[in-house]
Parts: structure tokens; C-alpha cells; sequence
């Protein structure tokens, strides 16, 4: 993997670093400062970017929206020593896919590389995806018909399009969690029910309210 390593901490940064290439046998970059963070993502194809909060111009939580707002879609992991639930909470409302408390050992951090590579491989796709008469555009995250469209947030376009690719089939609310959120990201099923009432509520704008399906005890699907 090629990873972006964004850590303002020098000790903590070269540890880091040697270990990834060492134990991980990755490809890294290594920069200290979250707008040098914000250029490198933004020139260069990385799988994963772990993004430090607290950095000098430019903190991690301001670099990881930044990236978002712009379609940026590659993984993002959070290193900080904020721990409260609210501070969690940010990081992964700013667009983390995951977010790892300091002081960590090594291999969860390695651990969690792999977990990520995992759930964000997924083979190059069509640009734009149509469902009976809407049109969901993956470049922009927008949906739209008969000349109306509507933007998604991340999270809703991410489980629109998960569902999407796999329309006419039930996905199971475990599935969805996993894909979309991880198992071990700190949230309950209520965010997948959550996500889906706001997206049917987009899909409402532009008359296609009965696209999402709930299968009673379950999960969802998109009907094909």
C-alpha cells in the first residue's frame, strides 16, 4: 500500500514511518504539516492517509473535511490523543473512516491499515450509475431526475451506492455496517437507519421515494 503519513510529532513520525515500511513493507510519505498534508492527497494517489489532529497549518479534522468537500474518496485514519466521544464524533463527521487513540501499540495501527484496505478496495466504476429513471453521479455524489438533483453527504452516497451495485439483493444492516462504518468504528445500528431516513428523504425530492426498501429484520435493498 502507499501511505500518507501526516504526524507533526518528529519522534513519534519517524517510529511511525520506519514501522509501516518495516513491518508493513508499505510505501510512505511522511510530512508535518496538514496543508503539506492537504497538497500531497490531492497530488498523488494514496491508499490510506493518517492524518494527526493536532498539526501546524492546518489540523487534521480541517484537512479531512477539506479533502471531502473536493470528492476526495480514499481511505482516512484519525491518530489523536482526543478521546472523548464528542471528539470522536467530529473526526468522523469531518469524513474519517477511522480514528485511533494515542499512545497505540504498532500492530493495531498496522491492524487497522489492513482492515481499511480491505473495505475501501473496490474496482474502478462507471462514472455515473442509472436506476430506472434516476441518476446517481458518483464523480459529484449528487442524484438526480427529470431535471431535479440533489446532493448526498458522504455517508448517504457511499450506502446509496453500495445498495446500488448490488440492487435486487437484501443486504443485511451487519453487511452494510461493515462496509459503510467498519465494525470496529465506535457507532450502532441506529446510524444505518439514520442514514437511511435522510437519503429517503433526497430520493423524495426527486420522485423516487420507493427506490430504498426496508426488508423487516434484515436489512435493505435497492429494487432492481
Amino acid at each position: 500500500m502507499n501511505i500518507l503519513l501526516a504526524e507533526d510529532d518528529l519522534q513519534l513520525g519517524e517510529l511511525v514511518e520506519y514501522m509501516l515500511k518495516k513491518k508493513g513493507g508499505y510505501k510512505v510519505d511522511w510530512v508535518t504539516e496538514g496543508e503539506d498534508a492537504y497538497d500531497y492527497a490531492n497530488a498523488s494517489y494514496y491508499d490510506i492517509l493518517i492524518l494527526d489532529w493536532m498539526m501546524p497549518n492546518g489540523d487534521g479534522v480541517s484537512v479531512c473535511r477539506r479533502l471531502r468537500s473536493r470528492q476526495y474518496s480514499g481511505a482516512i485514519l484519525m491518530l489523536t490523543a482526543k478521546d472523548s466521544v464528542e471528539d470522536r464524533i467530529s473526526g468522523l463527521d469531518a469524513g474519517a473512516d477511522d480514528y485511533l487513540v494515542k499512545p497505540f501499540e504498532i500492530d493495531e495501527l498496522l491492524a487497522r491499515l489492513r482492515a481499511l484496505s480491505r473495505r475501501n478496495y473496490a474496482p474502478i466504476l462507471e462514472e455515473q450509475l442509472f436506476i430506472h429513471e434516476m441518476k446517481l453521479n458518483r464523480l459529484s455524489q449528487t442524484i438526480s431526475n427529470n431535471g431535479e438533483e440533489v446532493q448526498l453527504s458522504p455517508r448517504e452516497f457511499q450506502l446509496l451506492d453500495l445498495l446500488a451495485q448490488n440492487k435486487g439483493q437484501v443486504l443485511p444492516r451487519e453487511v452494510i455496517l461493515d462496509r459503510i462504518w467498519g465494525f470496529d468504528a465506535d457507532v450502532s445500528m441506529k446510524a444505518i437507519d439514520a442514514t437511511i431516513k435522510l437519503l429517503r428523504k433526497k430520493l423524495d425530492v426527486i420522485g423516487q421515494q420507493e427506490l430504498l426498501q426496508s426488508i423487516r429484520g434484515v436489512g435493505y435493498k435497492v429494487e432492481s
